[in-house]
């Protein structure tokens, strides 16, 4: 397969909800993911001490950080409290 057809096949796939709604979770993982690790930094910790401090394993907390989960809202309660960060969760519609 070209590289143009590869990218056609790409743009066309693009349109199917399913896989809009796909890379639309996947930008919300790796976004969440992101705001744990710059938190983790700031605060100056390793992942294998925030782990610790969640009560999970170290590679659960590289898994977030690279938006590779969808944690449970538990788990991000958790995260916050260890962060020291306020947990917000709520809904927003699209602009129309």
């Amino acid at each position: 397969m070209s590289r143009a057809q590869w990218d056609e096949l790409k743009r066309s796939r693009a349109s199917e909800p399913a896989v809009r709604e796909g890379y639309e979770q996947a930008r919300r993982a790796f976004e969440l993911g992101q705001q744990v690790r710059a938190l983790r930094i700031a605060r100056g910790l390793t992942q294998a001490q925030l782990a610790r401090m969640v009560g999970t394993s170290q590679a659960a907390i590289a898994r977030l950080e690279a938006g590779g989960v969808d944690p449970r809202l538990q788990t991000l309660a958790r995260l916050g409290e260890a962060l020291g960060a306020e947990l917000i969760v709520r809904f927003q519609t699209s602009a129309a």
